[in-house]
């Protein structure tokens, strides 16, 4: 746990008790704060005062004496509407901040030089981080890696016994980190998500663009115009920077000729690496995260002649492209991390001939943008909300059923895979790649594509079964 020492004795108000709120709580406690917690939800309160927190309504007369409002990433900041806490916090002229800011705080008080890489990105974000704190293991550092992955920040180890720290870290993290100052900053790409909490693409571009502009060294994904923007503009203030690209090559920067990763300076280039044998790195997407981590390692010092093998021996992460049983030339594939158009695309764009299981709570870009892969889709299997939605956006292009759960669609997909296989010259993927939200039917994306690996498990089990 890192305590958080620079608001030791003051008042501090919590709003939100989640994984992440509750660490704030505790680290907030363990430092010697006066801390007021609130949560809407009731089972949230009561799992907070099991802890030890004390949990209050907050009322208007609280804020007058508060030195901060810390707010867990999930509450509204601005949009739909800002919640009440917020207003009454703006109104008192509280700070509002979230526990990467409270990070960053410790960080410039007691150990200014801790090695800090920051990465974000519409796509990719995760894989990246979980790749970058692989290799940096693999090269022989100690690694904390937290934030929007895994641990809250506040419960990595303590600041100031050498650990290089590396954050995934979500827009709505940034918008409540005015303090960001990361060693390296990583910006993978920008499209269209969380307009819902951020109002429009300029603004969530503009939160995004925040963690690489505080960066001592700049890393940008220049494959779509909003992230290639962002570059411009950095290099026109002359930050450092790295560009890094999947969709050609750049003269000075990290790019991707296929599987291989180039190291280009001044025109001239020079092959470090091929991932095309690397399975946990399939894909354009892969590529690009790839060319992200390699562009920050060199960037925090490492040596381009030490990293293909600390790369290579990546695992991967579940629900993003994972491959999770296969049944004669058939495999069974959880993405349900792609819980977007574009990240969809990233999974459709890997498989050659595809049983699509798609759906849940649509986001606003819908799957129109993916009819460049409706060749390579033999069948989709619609589930959850986005049900009538996306068989508007299919019809008379893609063949289609309503399976309305994931079970289902993994019964129904797998029974049509598997009866084609013999037909079929090449092998075939059942793959869940949802490009939606989904809360229509499970508490969580992981849920949702555990829900797919059970389906999967039991489906094997009955094919061996009649075997």
């Amino acid at each position: 746990m890192i305590p958080v020492s620079t608001l030791s004795g003051k008042r501090v108000a919590v709003v939100g008790l989640g994984g992440s709120g509750l660490s704030t709580a505790l680290a907030l406690l363990e430092a010697g704060a006066d801390v007021i917690a609130w949560d809407d939800g009731e089972g949230a309160r009561e799992a907070a005062q099991a802890a030890g927190v004390s949990v209050a309504q907050l009322n208007a007369s609280d804020f007058a004496h508060l030195a901060a409002l810390v707010l867990s990433p999930g509450i509204p900041l601005t949009h739909p509407e800002p919640h009440s806490a917020v207003l009454a916090a703006q109104a008192a002229g509280v700070p509002v901040i979230g526990d990467i800011d409270l990070f960053f705080a410790e960080r410039a008080v007691h150990a200014p030089n801790a090695t800090v890489l920051a990465i974000t990105g519409t796509n990719g974000k995760s894989t990246s981080t979980a790749l970058a704190a692989h290799a940096l293991e693999a090269l022989g550092e100690p690694v904390a890696m937290g934030g929007n992955i895994g641990v809250p920040v506040l419960q990595l180890p303590p600041l100031g016994e050498g650990h290089t720290y590396v954050l995934e870290c979500s827009s709505y993290q940034i918008d409540l980190t005015p303090h960001l100052a990361p060693t390296v900053g990583v910006h993978l790409n920008l499209s269209e998500d969380h307009l819902s909490r951020h109002g429009t693409m300029e603004n969530y571009a503009a939160i995004k663009e925040r963690l690489v502009a505080a960066a001592g060294h700049a890393i940008v994904g220049v494959d779509d115009d909003w992230s290639r923007a962002i570059a411009d503009r950095l290099a026109a203030s002359s930050k450092p920077l790295t560009r890094i690209a999947t969709s050609g090559p750049l003269n000075d920067g990290v790019f991707a000729r296929g599987s291989e990763i180039i190291l280009a300076s001044g025109g001239a280039f020079r092959r470090l690496m091929d991932i095309g044998g690397v399975a946990s790195l399939r894909g354009a997407h892969n590529a690009q995260n790839v060319c992200a981590v390699v562009a920050a390692l060199l960037a925090l010092g490492h040596d381009a002649n030490t990293l293909a093998p600390a790369i290579a021996s990546f695992a991967g992460l579940p629900h993003r492209m994972e491959p999770v049983g296969k049944v004669g030339s058939v495999e069974f594939v959880n993405d349900s991390k792609a819980t977007n158009a574009d990240a969809a695309a990233r999974a459709l764009g890997s498989y050659d001939r595809i049983y699509w299981i798609v759906g849940g709570q649509a986001k606003s870009d819908g799957i129109a943008p993916l009819n460049g892969f409706f060749p390579q889709i033999v069948k989709a299997y619609l589930v959850g909300d986005a049900q009538d939605r996306f068989a508007a956006t299919l019809d008379g292009h893609v063949p289609y059923v309503r399976a309305q759960t994931v079970e289902k669609a993994v019964e129904l997909a797998g029974a049509d895979a598997l009866a084609a296989q013999d037909q079929a010259a090449e092998g075939a993927t059942v793959l869940l790649s949802p490009a939606c939200a989904s809360w229509d039917q499970f508490a969580s994306f992981e849920a949702r594509g555990d829900a797919f690996k059970r389906a999967v498990a039991a489906l094997i089990g009955e094919v061996g079964a009649g075997e």
